[in-house]
């Protein structure tokens, strides 16, 4: 009884939500990594995508391990990443008046409920009805879904190397939000 449970409980759990940022150019970069990257929109140097943990997801981190970085991103880091480098289509800045039009208090609210699981998706598809609950939107529309840094202050330790092995590429965990604040 209690394993199914504890199966069920597992099934209704969000994906954690993870930072994946690009670190190595497109020089010299293999067909099957070169399409992996491309699914997550990653197509430059230093931007970032914010997805969550499916199979699939981790299937594909697997593949581009030697050319990107990520980890958790906590609920903290998202609101500045939205706040300073979130994008709106035509380059405009994503500001809260343009959260609270649909529904939300304040990008701290909206960035607290995608951690949480309560909302799936960052950008609202363009071509699809959006997903509502109650009066507000489950996402922000048109919303660029990636997010273009700088590169990190400080500078990095090494793009030849994993995270573990005293470089930069790779799963780095919780340390990812260290990263993106100093790239912000």
């Amino acid at each position: 009884m209690q394993v199914q449970e504890s199966a069920r409980s597992s099934k209704e759990a969000p994906y954690t939500r993870i930072a994946v940022i690009r670190l190595k150019g497109l020089a010299d970069t293999p067909p099957d990594v070169e399409r992996a990257l491309d699914l997550l929109r990653l197509r430059r140097r230093y931007t970032c995508a914010v997805i969550d943990e499916r199979p699939s997801y981790v299937g594909m981190l697997n593949v581009i391990k030697d050319w990107v970085t990520w980890g958790e991103i906590d609920a903290d880091t998202l609101t500045e990443l939205l706040r300073r480098r979130g994008r709106l289509i035509g380059n405009k800045p994503l500001t809260d008046d343009w959260v609270r039009k649909y529904g939300w208090s304040s990008i701290d609210e909206f960035a607290l409920a995608y951690i949480m699981g309560e909302v799936n998706q960052l950008a609202c598809p363009e071509n699809k009805p959006w997903p509502k609950s109650g009066n507000k939107v489950l996402c922000i529309p048109k919303l660029k879904p990636v997010f273009r840094l700088h590169p990190p202050s400080g500078g990095l330790r090494g793009i030849k190397k994993g995270f573990n092995e005293g470089g930069d590429l790779g799963y780095r965990g919780i340390a990812i939000n260290e990263l993106i604040l100093r790239m912000l």
